[in-house]
């Protein structure tokens, strides 16, 4: 389960448009998720995607997904906008973690 973030740090004058990169390699994907972080606060979540093709827009924030990255793109970005921005992936299961469970009734099913 593979993540990779970049550009590391991206330095943007205001108003000017760019986007944040994030790459992964899980198989059965269940969902991405963009946070931000304040200096000295907690993560805030800003989107959750689930399904390649999904984009979702707020204020001058737009995330997008396919089956291999996330983009997080900033429009006309101002001061508030400087923050930490992560994200997280969610996989249906860990690697070694994916047994597939034998329903008990099923055995008695001669």
């Amino acid at each position: 389960e593979d993540q990779e973030k970049s550009p590391e740090a991206l330095r943007l004058q205001e108003g000017e448009s760019s986007s944040l990169n994030c790459s992964y390699t899980v198989s059965g994907l269940r969902g991405l998720f963009w946070y931000r972080q304040d200096p000295g606060k907690g993560p805030e979540l800003l989107f959750f995607l689930y399904s390649a093709g999904e984009e979702k827009e707020k204020e001058r924030l737009k995330a997008t997904l396919t089956k291999k990255e996330s983009f997080l793109h900033i429009t006309a970005p101002k001061p508030e906008d400087s923050a930490t921005y992560l994200c997280a992936v969610q996989a249906r299961c860990s690697p070694g973690t994916c047994n597939l469970y034998q329903n008990p009734a099923a055995r008695d099913l001669k």
